[in-house]
């Protein structure tokens, strides 16, 4: 009959074990902060005005370091903090970039002035807005449910310090997962 040999870890080796599960602890904890702060973030939608792009509860993954190395363009749409309530995080979509001229007249969006297509709106009552120029280091942002949301069209321009990062993709819930135009 043969002996078992029972094998037991020395202390050292057991605390050795447990140094590398905190440290591969400690590493992941770390590699998730620094993504969240600056790279990636996830957001919810609260509210509907931006359907019928965004519903509301719908989760989004936003680019957070995409504009430091570009400009945002006509048609993104954007996360930012609340130029009325601070403590919000808002989600638009960039109508007017620094140099363009906005207006809307008869639920229009003019974009100097030429027509601005948007095939996305289900929605178009909007208030007339006269021409603003939108100078360096803000856009102009509207809901694309125009009757619904509170925009630049009533809270003016946005700095573009209060960009938190371009949406790009709804990732919940899952059987409406695509990437945002």
């Amino acid at each position: 009959m043969e002996q078992q040999q029972e094998v037991r870890k020395s202390p050292s080796k057991r605390r050795a074990a447990w140094l590398e599960v905190l440290e591969t602890i400690v590493l992941a904890l770390v590699l998730a902060f620094l993504i969240r702060t600056f790279v990636l973030e996830s957001f919810q939608v609260n509210g509907t005005s931006m359907l019928p792009t965004l519903h509301n509860n719908d989760r989004v993954l936003v680019n957070k370091f995409l504009y430091d190395f570009e400009a945002p363009h006509t048609g993104q749409i954007i996360v930012f903090k609340s130029p009325v309530i601070p403590s919000q995080d808002w989600i638009k979509r960039v109508i007017g970039v620094p140099g363009d001229v906005v207006s809307v007249k008869n639920n229009v969006v003019y974009i100097n002035g030429k027509k601005y297509p948007e095939p996305f709106l289900k929605y178009r009552q909007s208030v007339n807005v006269a021409p603003v120029r939108v100078p360096k280091g803000y856009l102009w942002v509207e809901g694309d449910n125009r009757p619904k949301s509170y925009d630049s069209r009533l809270f003016g321009l946005l700095p573009m310090k209060n960009v938190r990062g371009q949406a790009f993709l709804i990732w919940w819930p899952p059987h409406d997962v695509h990437w945002l135009s």
